[in-house]
């Protein structure tokens, strides 16, 4: 894994300063890791809110979705403009923004009145917490100037993520157990504060001294980019028109094109786009984002069926999953050694095959929680594996001088791949769900009854035998479209597969 350029002109803070971070790197990197692990748990815990938030909050299945996509799609737009921010201003005082700013928007988030309202608290979160992946991994790379330490704390930050992972379901389990929905954002706060105290006391402050302009333009073409291509999925899964959603993607594309065209003309560019034009970065990246779309995708339908079909708690439907998590944290690491000695595009295959059989699992089989922990383990071993392979190419690909628009890249691909999981698998449950759905009658408003959590609440409101029936008819509705979705991520996944062995083809380690 190639290193950035040199450290030393990229802290152009005081001796005091740098001293700092060299004197106690490892609490340093200790400290880092707060924020880091909270965005990663915010990534999966907010999944196992959904049958409560369905039930007060009563939000539309588009809203519903926006408030699970709004989050990721707003932190992929302005990674990249907000690394290039810390670099200008300083990464220790982004750092410190952020953590603020997020911990503000969460609490308010825990108190939303109406799901327009979390909408916009969680695209406020997503705001600042853009601020705080690009200036973590800028700071480990500057506090650990020897080479070998530095690939081992970028290691342990990568780890972060899954670690971060794999605790969502279990806290989120634990605070949906004894408190209410708003204690997932609320627990944002203590966490940030702890980092807060202790930032400006361990990390040195460091920022690139011939950063170049900031293209403004560029940033907002990324925002208009990704936007309506989410937008759009989003309102053809949602029962919007198909000409009309279809635009939309089109329009994304389109600006998409146009900041492609505008970063190859650019002296210092946004995004360095010419990475791309190597093979192997290019499928690195696709797979990286395939890998987040299956995991994200499998995660939002098999949450709620775990708890609104099957009945568990969140605590229990919590620990189904813990297995699969922490199959996802050790495949990470176990396939370092395999990937020395086995070509990249053969391990990728394989661990895409592992990932289509645990969708495969939920998609021809009677689901259970025995069944469903099994397939989450498999395919998180395929997941877990399929990720540290392609971050690593992904970087080993660039050159050294371009490890930054890297990094950055990598990141992206990883909210872009939790994004489209969400918009894409949710968006078809949904659509599979309202089309199914059968409305007893007797019931003069069902429009609440068009996400199951908002039928559950509907028919417990009815009761009697009314409500028993549309219960009923809700969670069939609902389990044959997990049923569905399962077998379309199948087919996904095999397809991944497929694709892994033709682009990595020319890959080595």
């Amino acid at each position: 894994m190639p290193s950035r350029r040199a450290p030393a002109p990229l802290d152009t803070a005081g001796k005091a300063s740098r001293h700092a971070g060299a004197r106690r790197p490892w609490l340093a990197l200790v400290v880092l890791m707060l924020p880091v692990l909270l965005v990663s748990v915010d990534n999966t815990v907010l999944a196992f809110a959904v049958p409560q938030l369905s039930a007060q909050l009563q939000p539309t299945s588009a809203q519903l979705l926006w408030i699970v996509d709004v989050y990721p799609l707003i932190l992929a737009a302005l990674l990249v403009p907000m690394g290039s921010a810390a670099d200008r201003f300083g990464r220790r005082r982004m750092l410190l923004i952020g953590g603020a700013g997020f911990a503000i928007v969460s609490a308010a988030a825990a108190f939303s009145p109406n799901a327009g309202f979390l909408i916009v608290a969680r695209a406020g979160m997503a705001v600042f917490g853009a601020t705080l992946m690009p200036a973590t991994l800028s700071l480990i790379r500057n506090i650990f100037t020897d080479g070998k330490k530095r690939r081992l704390a970028i290691a342990i930050w990568a780890a972060g993520f899954s670690a971060g992972a794999a605790l969502g379901p279990i806290v989120g389990g634990f605070l949906l157990g004894h408190f209410g929905w708003g204690s997932i954002f609320l627990m944002a706060v203590p966490i940030l504060l702890l980092f807060l105290a202790l930032a400006p006391l361990v990390l040195p402050e460091s920022k690139n001294p011939e950063p170049g302009r900031l293209d403004l333009v560029s940033v907002g073409l990324i925002a208009l980019t990704m936007g309506p291509i989410v937008f759009g999925i989003t309102e053809f899964a949602t029962g919007g028109g198909a000409l009309f959603s279809l635009s939309f993607v089109g329009l994304g594309l389109g600006f998409g094109a146009v900041f492609i065209h505008r970063q190859l003309r650019l002296t210092v560019p946004l995004l360095d786009v010419s990475l791309f034009t190597n093979r192997v970065f290019r499928g690195s990246v696709v797979i990286n984002l395939l890998s987040v779309f299956s995991l994200v995708g499998f995660i939002f339908f098999v949450t709620q069926d775990l708890q609104l079909v099957m009945g568990m708690s969140p605590m229990s439907a919590a620990l189904v999953l813990v297995p699969g998590l922490a199959a996802t944290v050790a495949a990470g690491l176990l396939v370092v050694p395999i990937v020395n000695r086995v070509r990249p595009a053969i391990v990728v295959s394989a661990n895409f095959a592992l990932a289509a059989s645990g969708y495969a699992l939920v998609a021809f089989t009677d689901t259970t929680p025995g069944l469903i922990m099994i397939a989450f383990v498999v395919l998180g071993i395929g997941i877990g594996a399929g990720e540290t392979v392609s971050n690593d190419l992904i970087l080993s690909n660039a050159p050294a001088h371009q490890a930054g628009s890297a990094s950055a890249i990598s990141e992206t691909a990883y909210e872009v791949g939790a994004v489209l999981g969400t918009a894409i698998i949710g968006g078809l449950l949904t659509a599979h769900f309202r089309n199914a759905l059968e409305i007893p009658r007797g019931i003069a408003d069902p429009s609440g009854a068009d996400t199951l959590g908002g039928a559950i609440a509907l028919a417990e409101e009815l009761g009697g035998a009314t409500g028993a029936r549309l219960l009923e008819n809700a969670q069939d509705a609902f389990a044959s479209g997990a049923v569905l979705t399962a077998g379309i991520g199948t087919l996904l996944m095999v397809g991944a597969a497929v694709f892994g062995a033709i682009s990595l083809r020319e890959a080595e380690v």
